[in-house]
């Protein structure tokens, strides 16, 4: 299917995309282009490294597809650059740098860009080693600067904690597999993350979807469990940061949802945002009008906001907060 995608034109491709009838494209010589979009729904590109040793292109092969499942069952356009089966003249770096130059910037559709392979820290600047020129961090913070849609950037690769330390910004969900550039053995994170995604047991709250927070805190507990059964030193700490300062919160911080330790210097909590972004949206959730479902969200971290701030507010300013979101939030379902 993929190579077959790549010989049709650009305007043929856009054409099927818009009707709803094309939603894998793989990259390549001639796809560049199918890139446009409309944001009005998801859009998954998912960008890998050089494989390797056989073991890791097996590990990477199985990233690819569950992504590529998952967005088809979603209904979002799924882009795929450094795919083994798709290999173009064009060097990926400058694929993914047209890719991104080619979307579109606004609108409520959320933009996943998912980091696979394998990552370097010099002490200074962090990369993906890609085939050809590598991907730093520096890079990426240019290229994705003019987006003001929804995006989340998962990088599961070794090395990766300064990638959030740099894309980190209001609006943005980002995840790293390590906590700090220093963490360099292969990291095993994005397959449980992969799998993750698809599975029921990873809906802690049982509303029938999982979100990127709740797969993030799957992941990290198989991740955890993958060491210890195998007795080995974990060498990987997956972070999320959703509030834009960079820090970023690991998974042991969290009990359900909600994260209870806070930084020291008093740092607002990541998740709730997370929390909100579905690839795959319950029935339910899909029949929300996406302004009804911006309104609610919006809402809702107010509400987790506020919490934050209980510690600070006198009991009656709190609830008198509580009741006015709470009235609000119940007037945004009343009107569905």
């Amino acid at each position: 299917m993929r190579s077959l995608l790549c010989r049709w034109s650009a305007g043929a491709l856009t054409r099927l995309i818009a009707a709803g009838r094309c939603t894998a494209v793989a990259i390549g010589v001639s796809c560049a282009a199918a890139a446009t979009i409309p944001a009005t729904r998801s859009t998954v590109i998912v960008v890998g490294g050089a494989p390797g040793e056989g073991e890791f292109a097996a590990d990477f092969a199985l990233q690819f597809e569950a992504w590529a499942k998952l967005s088809t069952k979603a209904g979002a356009s799924h882009l795929a650059i450094g795919d083994v089966l798709a290999i173009g003249a064009v060097p990926d770096r400058e694929r993914l740098k047209q890719v991104l130059k080619s979307e579109e910037k606004g609108g409520p559709g959320e933009l996943w860009l998912i980091l696979v392979g394998h990552g370097t820290f010099d002490g200074n600047e962090a990369k993906l080693n890609l085939r050809g020129p590598d991907l730093s961090a520096t890079d990426l913070a240019e290229w994705l600067q003019p987006f003001r849609r929804p995006l989340a950037i998962i990088d599961t690769t070794s090395s990766s904690a300064p990638f959030l330390a740099r894309l980190a910004a209001p609006g943005r969900v980002i995840v790293s597999a390590t906590r700090s550039g220093h963490e360099q053995n292969y990291a095993r994170f994005g397959k449980f993350l992969a799998e993750a995604l698809p599975d029921p047991k990873s809906d802690l709250d049982k509303d029938g979807q999982v979100s990127l927070l709740e797969s993030f805190l799957s992941a990290s507990h198989r991740t955890a469990e993958f060491y210890k059964t195998e007795g080995r030193l974990a060498t990987e700490h997956a972070l999320v940061d959703d509030n834009g300062d960079g820090l970023g919160t690991p998974a042991d911080w969290f009990r359900g949802v909600l994260a209870t330790k806070r930084a020291k210097d008093g740092a607002a909590p990541d998740g709730p945002r997370a929390h909100q972004f579905h690839l795959v949206r319950s029935a339910a959730e899909q029949q929300l009008d996406p302004a009804i479902r911006a309104r609610r969200d919006a809402l809702e971290l107010q509400l987790a906001d506020l919490r934050g701030r209980k510690a600070k507010l006198s009991e009656e300013k709190y609830f008198q907060e509580l009741e006015k979101l709470l009235l609000e939030l119940a007037a945004v379902y009343e009107g569905t």
